[in-house]
């Protein structure tokens, strides 16, 4: 995979695209076989290399959204960056604001509402949101159109395509949605945890 490009997963359920997102997100590990990202074998990493490696160049989007359901929308973005490791306190990598992303996502009027006052396509773009948060070089994204109907939808691939275009982001997406599937650049097919050629 390119830096930049926009690859999308499909395949039926079971087939294993959720599985090769975690492990591509060093959120599982391999049975058997290497993972690369960026210059650095993940397979070879110890578990406080992978934290690190995860948290500098990953974001994560699911399609349960993992928002705290007692902070706004902007403390549910503003907590990823409470959460941020620094090296000794200093060399701050430069981090988005809550408020500049909210405002990319069209929330910048809502950031004030929790959960329970969003949509579901609302609470999806804080997610998104706050995945962006350290300026991740790598999204991964997991069904994440999945439980939305289909305005909603079209908003979030909007989002994707706008981040894809505008600033290079490099993104992976798993879905069933073959219409969604097509806003990539590329779409590998899954079939019993093998890519089909």
């Amino acid at each position: 995979m390119e830096d930049g490009e926009f690859l999308t997963l499909m395949g039926p359920s079971g087939s294993g695209k959720s599985t090769l997102l975690y492990l591509l997100g060093g959120l599982t590990s391999p049975t058997s076989g290497r993972i690369w990202l960026g210059g650095s074998e993940l397979t070879n990493c110890s578990d406080s290399q992978i934290t690190r490696l995860r948290h500098d160049k990953i974001g994560f989007v699911f399609q349960r959204f993992n928002l705290l359901s007692t902070l706004s929308a902007f403390d549910n973005v503003a907590i990823a960056l409470r959460l941020t490791l620094f090296p000794n306190g200093n060399g701050k990598p430069q981090m988005a604001q809550p408020k500049e992303l909210l405002d990319m996502v069209g929330l910048g009027d809502k950031m004030h509402h929790r959960p329970n006052e969003l949509s579901i396509g609302e609470q999806q773009r804080v997610a998104i949101a706050r995945a962006l948060v350290r300026r991740p070089s790598i999204l991964l994204a997991d069904e994440p159109t999945g439980s939305l109907d289909r305005d909603n939808t079209v908003k979030i691939l909007k989002i994707l395509k706008r981040l894809h275009q505008g600033h290079n982001q490099t993104i992976i997406m798993v879905t069933h949605d073959p219409v969604v599937a097509d806003r990539g650049d590329r779409i590998l097919h899954l079939v019993d945890g093998r890519i089909d050629q």
